[in-house]
């Protein structure tokens, strides 16, 4: 995606799902943004968000993090969210864990969907 944010995609049948490494900050934003984004639109509508292996989010991701969770609410799926510590203490900080879908594993994320 950009330097300071990496990640891979994999399409199932009913869920995309990206892995992430780095930085979701305001240099990565648009780009992560648009990409998401569009992913949504081309579906499966369901997308999990694997960010146990960031290392930083700051307002502009979790801005972005809040504009894809309604695009794909929008369009009939969810965004669940994988996280670790420092994203759930960062997304805790703003009282947004209630309307983003926080999951402790791929697996509780892929559960959630059923």
């Amino acid at each position: 995606m950009t330097v300071s944010l990496r990640g891979s995609r994999e399409i199932k049948d009913k869920y995309q799902l990206f892995r992430l490494t780095g930085l979701l900050d305001a240099f990565s934003e648009p780009t992560f943004r648009k990409v998401i984004g569009n992913s949504i639109d081309q579906g499966p509508k369901n997308i999990i968000l694997d960010l146990s292996q960031i290392d930083f989010v700051d307002s502009s991701g979790l801005g972005a993090l809040v504009q894809l969770a309604k695009q794909a609410q929008n369009a009939e799926g969810s965004l669940q969210i994988v996280t670790n510590p420092r994203v759930t203490q960062t997304v805790k900080l703003v009282r947004l864990e209630k309307f983003l879908s926080l999951q402790s594993s791929v697996d509780a994320a892929v559960e959630k969907l059923q």
